[in-house]
């Protein structure tokens, strides 16, 4: 979103959290775009707004201010920098402001919540990688009420013509540059200590280290130099103090009765201590870690902890790092971007070596196929042969996109500009690649002139067949699929030669796998759709709910995937109203709950319960990961779903999102263009729910690789090649291959899979960055160590309020159930750092839902809405910032979550999940 003021003709940009990336690197400023850029990741970020580039430029233009600032930039300014700049300075404190620049003024100011603000000049080429302009433009600080914010606003323009930035400028041969600046707004906040903590060296450039500065009060005492500050040195992989000097602090700023600071005497003895604790230096240096990472560069970060709670003010590139820095040798090479976004869904936490490259390799031939399937061939194809197998990519034993290769699968289909927007919100990833370098990703050579435009045309010709048949190729894909999958179900691997297994293991791949491609055909016409319908919503229904969207495409009641937890429900109801089943079920533990339902007498019930795991048994926790037992393997995870399922929440109704969607459309949207949107939304609608089906069918082919692969690993552990059957998930996939092949050499797996254990059991410890960019060889050169990944959990900042995207509407309030499993939930607010198509079963029990990583199109999200679970998804950082036993309301319609209470320190419980 991007608030507007001023005339239809001329519509100025006042810029949000919510506003497009493409209209932040426009008209924000480095300073505003770094802004945006912390808060979409997910960093706690004062309120703030940004008066665009283009208000200035109305701002001149209406004034008549364009003539004569050209004027004062004619030859020779650089030799008379101080009239120039006394000139400008002049000129724009005494100018008309017309009422569309007047009126963007005042929107920005209610967008940074009234009150006290901070008003800051943000400059086009400010905090830049090569030129940081940093002190070259103003900032005032403790700026209340509009007409003194009007008038800090018209000082931060003529900074931009200021003596000193004009010095900057002629020094490193740079333009004058008539464009001004932009103006960041942003709350302040009420600071007992800030500073700035860098996260290199930047005397010497040690990358090993970071370094803290702090005062008490405003850092605006140690900005301007006024106060001797504490510095702390910290140890950038542990966070342990190396060294720590403690400054006078003799004085502290804080807000005074008008704009700027009032300062105020320290006692003696806060001047003789550190102003930080242990506690503070460690979330200071958890957070310096996961900036860098973010930005993958040394950061100069300001920072301010007021009330508990630890703000990022701003952070910019360190662009004087000493000459002896390691990252004067930094990555060079191809630039990849890592994200866990949606993929965390499939394959969370810590994955086996097989698991991931059976995903890696499935996914290589499913769009490879999808390729062939939209006619490119030949040279093209090979150049698409080149990244498909390189989708995913793996990183101390987690999964990541490889996110540009994405960006290349979609543009295969015809509207990129529309379907890349699409794919960012269905991945729900944080934060937009540049339009720049989106534009730069292709999936192979374009063909210049009459050749590429004719390509083009073959490929949108059958790509437009395939998106207007896609519900006629679904049916038949359907009773192909369920055909070929009859060969391999049901069969008893255990018993076959494992020779026999690897072969139909084979078999599998061709006959169920590799025929995928052309069903993600459906994948784009999800994508095409749903961006239509989006862009509908926005031009024809602007005040429409952020959830309506999804509500309107969610895809009804009868989905397929939702009949898991429909199922359950209806097996805890049966278990529910007899005593005796209920008794076992709640006080027998989940492991032995099916001997004891056997030896026990219950048969009725039991068969109930085998029922339920012939038709759902592969829909189950971590479903994908191929290490992970189905229910038809181990049911000791239905028992735990279902006892939790016991209490009553179970009887919740289904919800009816596409009602609430229809009485909106009813109210604000009539004759034809409800028909044009209708048309879109069918067709969303169906696309969405031929998705589930095809889940399902992925789902069941995978259980079925479970039971080979299985049975493989008893076989290579009975001929000695293993130590244990399950060692055989510490392998890859065409280590497997190789051993039924002749190609590996067979004394060499027992070691390869003790030393995997071992490094995966090592990596289990980390906290995993969830995106991050690596150059050139992604695990040398410091890539991992730029990234973010840290031991340990990941420090809390004392948050009270997340927001995140909302999904399904509903308040409610109550105790929160922090996990990495479906469990205990027993009528709380389930919290996950993600989910994946098993917890469907959990749902019943959970009176809302909290993701941090995930989207609206994420399976459980869509499960949720047609429940009516109040649900809120891309919450960031929800499972570090909320514990077990707090208190929370949820209102899915906001995207807000607000921590009530916190758990009593002797009712919290140890959360038994959160980041991986």
């Amino acid at each position: 979103m991007s608030l507007t003021a001023g005339s239809e003709q001329r519509s100025l940009r006042v810029l949000t959290p919510t506003s497009e990336h493409s209209r932040v690197a426009a008209h924000a400023g480095g300073k505003g775009a770094n802004l945006h850029a912390l808060t979409a990741a997910g960093f706690r970020v004062p309120d703030w707004s940004v008066i665009g580039l283009d208000v200035f430029a109305e701002f001149s233009r209406d004034s008549g201010l364009d003539e004569p600032l050209a004027d004062l930039f004619g030859d020779g300014w650089q030799d008379r920098a101080g009239e120039v700049a006394a000139e400008a300075a002049g000129l724009i404190a005494t100018a008309h402001l017309g009422d569309g620049v007047a009126a963007a003024v005042a929107a920005a100011y209610r967008e940074a919540g009234g009150g006290l603000v901070a008003v800051r000049s943000s400059g086009a080429e400010e905090d830049g990688a090569e030129h940081s302009f940093a002190g070259q433009f103003d900032s005032f600080l403790n700026v209340r009420g509009l007409d003194q914010v009007t008038e800090h606003v018209r000082r931060c323009w003529a900074s931009a013509f200021s003596e000193r930035s004009l010095h900057y400028r002629a020094q490193r041969g740079l333009p004058a540059g008539t464009g001004g600046v932009a103006v960041v707004l942003q709350r302040m906040v009420a600071a007992e200590r800030s500073g700035v903590l860098f996260t290199a060296d930047p005397v010497s450039g040690r990358a090993d280290r970071q370094v803290v500065s702090s005062v008490y009060g405003l850092g605006e005492a140690l900005v301007s130099g006024a106060v001797d500050a504490d510095t702390v040195v910290l140890d950038a992989a542990d966070g342990t103090t190396v060294s720590a000097v403690i400054g006078d602090k003799w004085e502290r700023y804080g807000a005074g009765a008008g704009a700027g600071c009032e300062v105020r005497p320290v006692s003696d003895e806060d001047r003789g201590v550190l102003s930080l604790s242990p506690g503070d230096l460690g979330r200071l240096h958890e957070l310096g870690t996961r900036v860098a990472g973010h930005y993958g560069v040394p950061q100069d970060i300001e920072w301010a902890i007021a009330d508990g709670e630890l703000w990022v003010l701003q952070s910019r590139p360190v662009t004087a790092l000493g000459a002896t820095a390691d990252y004067a040798a930094a990555p060079a090479g191809e630039e990849r971007l890592w994200d866990n976004s949606n993929i965390i869904e499939s394959f969370s936490g810590i994955v086996s070596p097989l698991t991931y490259s059976f995903a890696a390799d499935t996914y290589a031939k499913v769009y490879e196929s999808y390729a062939r399937a939209l006619g490119v061939g030949g040279e093209q194809l090979r150049e698409v042969r080149e990244w498909t197998p390189h989708l995913l990519g793996y990183f101390h034993g987690r999964v990541y996109y490889n996110l540009h290769h994405w960006y290349r699968m979609v543009r295969l289909a015809p509207l990129y500009p529309l379907n890349r927007r699409v794919l960012e919100k269905s991945l729900g990833v944080a934060e937009s690649i540049s339009d720049e370098s989106a534009d730069a990703l292709h999936p192979f050579t374009p063909r210049p002139g009459v050749r590429g435009r004719v390509s083009r045309l073959v490929r949108t010709a059958v790509f437009a067949r395939r998106f207007l048949t896609i519900r006629r190729t679904m049916e038949t894909f359907h009773r192909d699929f369920y055909r070929a999958y009859a060969v391999f179900d049901g069969v008893d691997y255990e018993a076959l030669p494992g020779d026999e297994t690897y072969r139909r293991f084979r078999r599998l791949q061709r006959d169920l796998i590799e025929k995928w491609g052309p069903m993600q055909a459906l994948d784009a016409t999800i994508l095409l759709s749903v961006g239509m319908l989006a862009l509908l919503t926005r031009r024809w229904l602007p005040d429409a709910p952020e959830w309506f969207t999804w509500a309107a495409a969610a895809p009804g009641a009868d989905v397929e995937s939702a009949e898991p937890a429909r199922a359950l429900i209806a097996l805890a109801a049966r278990a529910r109203v007899d005593d005796a089943v209920r008794s076992l079920l709640e006080n027998t533990p989940d492991d032995a709950a099916h001997q004891a339902l056997r030896d026990g007498g219950h048969t009725g019930f039991l068969s109930d319960v085998d029922a339920y795991i012939a038709a759902y048994g592969y829909r189950s926790l971590d479903e994908l990961k191929l290490e992970v037992p189905d229910f038809r393997q181990d049911p000791t995870g239905l028992f735990t779903l279902l006892r939790d399922a016991l209490p009553g929440a179970a009887n919740r109704p289904d919800g009816d999102r596409g009602g609430e969607a229809d009485a909106y459309l009813d109210a604000h949207l009539r004759g034809p263009r409800r028909r044009v949107y209708e048309l879109v939304r069918r067709k969303a609608r169906a696309a969405l729910t031929d998705r589930e089906r095809l889940r399902f069918c992925r789902t069941r082919a995978f259980g079925s690789v479970k039971g080979m692969l299985r049975a493989l690993g008893r076989d290579l552990a009975g001929a000695g090649a293993l130590d244990d059957r399950d060692d055989v998930f510490m392998l890859r996939l065409e280590e497997i291959g190789g051993a039924y092949e002749g190609t590996v050499a067979h004394t060499e797996l027992r070691e390869l899979a003790a030393m995997r254990r071992r490094q995966l059991a090592a990596d289990a410890a980390l906290t995993a960055p969830p995106r991050f960019t690596t150059r050139g060889a992604p695990y040398w050169s410091g890539n991992l160590e730029l990234a973010g990944w840290t031991s340990g959990p990941a420090a809390r900042s004392g948050a009270r309020e997340l927001r995140g995207t909302p999904c399904c509407p509903g308040v409610v309030e109550g105790l929160a159930v922090v996990t990495d499993a479906p469990r205990a939930v027993d009528g709380g607010i389930l919290v996950a750092y993600r989910t994946d198509p098993g917890w469907v079963t959990a749902l019943p029990s959970a009176a809302a839902l909290i993701i941090e990583r995930g989207s609206p199109l994420t399976h459980v999200a869509v499960v949720a809405r047609e429940m009516g679970i109040p649900t809120v998804v891309q919450v960031d950082n929800a499972t570090t910032e909320i514990r077990t036993g707090a208190r929370l309301r949820v209102d899915g319609a906001l995207g807000t979550v607000t921590v009530l209470d916190d758990p009593a320190p002797d009712d919290a419980a140890p959360d038994p999940g959160g980041r991986p």
